[in-house]
């Protein structure tokens, strides 16, 4: 009796512990919840965050964050940006490394009334054009510097055009041409009344300036931390399945993402083909920063003439080190 008794105190004392807390991370986002983030929703929503042990807490984003603020100030523990404004935190002294890469092609272009008569950069000169700013604003200057076009107006030059991140500069005519996006501002454009036949659209990617969005940062001195290490490992896993799920179910990601929108603002159409334009951003990498598409990131900001995003070749500014574990 007594060997029960014990056994007994021993499988309710197991019955009534504690389980282990998960790890918490919090994700700061780019933007506000969209389908350009549907990939960490959908790892949330389908417990994979969850069977790593993880408690993610994703932060929407917005005009008034700047994620490398929020990542220095310690009010996320990982951030969403675009290289080149991580790239030039770091050199300005905060030492953001990236860990991974989802994105693997850019969907940001510029978008002109085919009124104008512009057919390429070549018809610049002159004309008005939106750039978004707050680090947004770096490929377009780089793009424009390897052109040979200043950007500080006059008949030779461009009129930069400070645009929020709306599409009414092009709506309203104050702008020849505006910033987009492949799967958001364009078909807002579209939205609005608007004829494909009306516009002419200029991507980055076709013009060999391209640089890397949407990659997954940390700060270096808590990836020296291995217990850190270890969390982003598993929260990189469980990130990439999520992405690779949304390629594969883009209706449900969209819908996913729908779910966690808290303002409401978001229609299921415009998700729907926002998830379909990002997947096709997302297909062809597994997550892993591939070198030459950072090589190319980091020599188009190099090339940015009298006033550079960034001065000097970077170093420590990514590793394999978390995908190589993560995605093996």
């Amino acid at each position: 009796m007594k060997h029960v008794w014990t056994g007994m105190v021993a499988t309710c004392a197991m019955a009534v512990a504690p389980a282990m807390a998960a790890d918490e991370v919090k994700l700061q986002l780019q933007w506000v919840t969209q389908a350009q983030f549907a990939g960490y929703y959908v790892a949330l929503e389908k417990g994979y965050y969850k069977a790593e042990e993880l408690d993610v807490t994703i932060l929407p984003g917005g005009p008034d964050i700047a994620p490398p603020q929020v990542l220095a100030g310690g009010g996320a523990d990982v951030m969403l940006n675009w290289m080149p404004s991580a790239l030039a935190a770091r050199e300005k002294g905060l030492a953001v490394v990236n860990i991974a890469q989802p994105f693997k092609s850019s969907g940001l272009m510029l978008t002109c009334w085919k009124d104008t008569g512009i057919t390429g950069p070549q018809d610049f000169p002159g004309k008005t054009v939106g750039v978004w700013f707050f680090g947004n604003e770096y490929p377009f200057l780089s793009w424009m510097s390897q052109e040979g076009i200043p950007t500080d107006g006059g008949d030779d030059g461009i009129t930069v055009l400070k645009q929020g991140f709306n599409v009414d500069p092009l709506l309203q005519r104050q702008a020849d041409c505006i910033s987009t996006m492949t799967y958001n501002e364009y078909w807002q454009i579209i939205d609005a009344g608007v004829s494909p036949d009306e516009l002419v659209t200029f991507k980055y990617e076709d013009y060999d300036v391209a640089t890397l969005e949407d990659g997954i940062y940390v700060l270096e001195e808590n990836l020296a931390d291995p217990a850190f290490a270890d969390k982003m490992v598993r929260f990189v896993r469980a990130s990439m399945k999520g992405w690779k799920y949304a390629e594969e179910n883009q209706d449900e990601a969209a819908e996913i993402t729908l779910d966690y929108d808290a303002t409401g603002a978001q229609t299921e159409a415009h998700q729907k083909r926002m998830m379909r334009e990002v997947a096709k951003l997302t297909a062809g990498g597994n997550g892993a920063l591939n070198p030459a598409d950072y090589q190319r990131t980091v020599d188009t900001l190099l090339a940015g003439g009298s006033d550079p995003v960034i001065t000097r070749e970077p170093e420590g500014a990514w590793t394999h080190a978390i995908t190589d574990i993560a995605l093996n």
